[in-house]
């Protein structure tokens, strides 16, 4: 009865809530860090302002990778009731 059942190494799961949380965590972080450097800025030097400038557009790229995940499973989603419609 029933062959053996493989685990894949790379086999996960993540849900969207622990992605997002972690998500709004780094957001926050990268926001104190500017109010941090903008509140002493006589001693902010160029590297402070182009490690943030950093810091900021991978949290924009972590976003927009989000949005784009959640597009495509909802486009999953979608074709799976559109083809249930169908059948």
């Amino acid at each position: 009865m029933g062959g053996p059942v493989y685990h894949s190494p790379w086999s996960g799961t993540i849900s969207f809530s622990t992605l997002i949380k972690a998500y709004i965590m780094l957001q926050s972080k990268v926001v104190s860090a500017v109010k941090n450097v903008a509140s002493k800025i006589s001693q902010a030097t160029p590297g402070k302002f182009l490690l943030l400038q950093f810091q900021m557009s991978q949290v924009t790229q972590i976003g927009d990778s989000i949005s784009n995940l959640i597009s495509q499973v909802q486009t999953v989603i979608n074709n799976a009731v559109r083809n249930q419609k169908s059948g």
